[in-house]
């Protein structure tokens, strides 16, 4: 196995964990992080490869060497809780931040400075105040942004963030957990929802349903991520329910009409939450569950290797190339 990368976790109240060497050994980061900081969101700079933006209930923070080490941007309580981030990839200056309670918050100077963009978000939902869970850019036209709420659906903006419009037409289950966007001709945007997933071929004004209680041997539906050289491609997470004990991670080749498990070399403790990719090797995927365990596959998800150490609630995970 070549060490050439490392893992950066975040997790809920132990802040980031790195590892420089592919997972061989870990540092729990105390510094700058205030004592049991949630982090929920982490995201790779696109043009600069060791940088990695971390963000979660004490604010927002970068590291310029892969995750060994961290400072913060601005200051504590510039933002709500953040819960997804988002970098412009032609202006990398731009960021985007959703937060709870729920809002999506645009900075211009790296962080530095945030305004609140007009998102007509419910102010409260079942589950009571509701969140940004996910962001998303169009790679083609950074003018494109989507965000998605727990508990309110997506909303898109085509000017960069100024406007936005609540995108509704075929989404009967408004729970959002995660959105990624497949860079096909036409692209396609994929969103997963606590009971299915929705594909939509047309930026959002409509959505088709996947089916996945047909496909998928549990039901509730988590983390997702696009091969990164081959949009047909997309891996994705499941569970039981948030908390189950068990959970798997799936693979299709067709954008969702078929799914294959990918089998781990030990059963899942916990819902599949999320999956990490990167560019810089569109075979490696990082996996974790909700409760702590890390899988890593070199080979597209056809073997896969478990992390030794185990963590606590893992909210988030970035690789990056060393």
């Amino acid at each position: 196995m070549a060490a050439d990368y490392s893992i950066c976790l975040g997790t809920a109240g132990w802040g980031v964990w790195h590892s420089p060497d592919a997972g061989a050994s870990w540092t729990r980061h105390r510094a700058p992080f205030p004592l049991n900081t949630r982090i929920q969101a982490l995201v790779a700079h696109p043009t600069q490869s060791r940088t990695i933006y971390a963000g979660g209930d004490t604010g927002l923070f970068v590291s310029h060497d892969g995750g060994t080490q961290w400072q913060r941007i601005g200051s504590q309580g510039d933002l709500p809780t953040i819960w997804s981030l988002a970098i412009d990839p032609v202006d990398p200056q731009t960021l985007f931040a959703g937060t709870r309670p729920a809002g999506v918050y645009r900075s211009r100077d790296g962080g530095q400075h945030w305004e609140k963009l007009p998102v007509d978000i419910a102010p409260t939902c079942v589950i009571g105040v509701p969140f940004v869970t996910a962001l998303a850019i169009d790679p083609d036209n950074p003018r494109i942004v989507w965000a998605g709420v727990e508990i309110d659906g997506v909303f898109r903006s085509l000017d960069g963030g100024d406007t936005w419009t609540h995108l509704k037409d075929g989404m009967y289950d408004l729970d959002v957990h995660d959105m990624t966007i497949a860079a096909t001709r036409p692209k396609r945007l994929f969103v997963s929802t606590a009971r299915d997933m929705f594909m939509s071929d047309d930026l959002g004004d409509t959505w088709q349903v996947l089916g996945i209680k047909e496909k998928w041997p549990l039901p509730y539906a988590r983390g997702m991520a696009v091969k990164p050289d081959d949009p047909r491609v997309l891996f994705a997470g499941c569970g039981e329910t948030t908390t189950g004990e068990a959970g798997h991670v799936l693979r299709t080749a067709d954008f969702g009409q078929r799914w294959e498990v990918l089998s781990l070399p030990t059963p899942a403790n916990a819902t599949l939450w999320g999956l990490a990719v990167h560019p810089a090797n569109a075979d490696r995927i990082v996996a974790f569950t909700l409760f702590g365990e890390v899988y890593v596959s070199e080979d597209a998800g056809a073997s896969w290797r478990k992390i030794a150490r185990e963590f606590g609630e893992i909210r988030t995970a970035v690789w990056v190339p060393n």
